[in-house]
């Protein structure tokens, strides 16, 4: 199972530069695919990189990205998605990720949705590993830090998302039902949050 993860995350890497064109770029702007969003009874949210969001004064970085958010209604989790993750119909590294729901591995410290992305391929690092922080501060609210879990064909999902997801624990919205790119594995029943706090 886990040399199929692997072997297909590898082949959508690759497939992602010649047949996904959302991806090109994380600050892509959609009307549709913003929305789909609203329509999966999700919100748009554009969303800033800050590095130091830990200290008194982040350093505001280029750019922008629209994120759709998913809040449960049974306990207030969240999740969120880049919305050309959100919306493409073909095959990106972050929805493979959430689909294949491969366990957290050993040697984690620290911020464990952190490690998890790193050992999927991804990153939601500023900075590298060091106490500065960093992550996608929300326009209207400098206190909202999202760590987004972005892959190397640009696709993004909210780092506790998915190390939630891969211990069957659905936050915010069961993303099987909403990313238009189908889940590819067979398998594998999801289970409610049960009040789980975000750290």
């Amino acid at each position: 199972m886990l040399k199929t993860m692997w072997a297909a995350l590898a082949a959508a890497f690759l497939l992602s530069f010649s047949g996904v064109a959302a991806q090109a770029s994380i600050a892509v702007k959609s009307p549709d695919a913003a929305a789909y969003c609203v329509k999966k009874g999700g919100v748009v949210q554009t969303r800033i990189p800050e590095y130091g969001t830990n200290g008194g004064n982040p350093l505001i970085l280029s750019g922008s990205a629209d994120f759709c958010q998913f809040t449960s209604t049974d306990d207030g989790s969240q999740i969120n998605v880049l919305l050309s993750t959100l919306y493409a119909q073909d095959p990106s590294l972050a929805a493979l990720a959430y689909y294949a729901k491969v366990p957290l591995g050993s040697g984690c410290t620290g911020n464990p949705a952190s490690c998890y992305c790193s050992q999927l391929g991804g990153s939601d690092l500023f900075g590298g590993v060091n106490a500065a922080g960093g992550g996608w501060v929300l326009e209207s609210d400098p206190n909202d830090v999202l760590e987004a879990c972005v892959f190397p064909d640009l696709s993004s999902i909210d780092s506790w998302g998915l190390a939630y997801h891969s211990a069957g624990i659905i936050r915010g919205a069961r993303l099987n039902h909403i990313l238009r790119y189908k889940n590819p594995y067979k398998g594998g029943a999801d289970v409610k949050s049960k009040g789980i706090p975000r750290p």
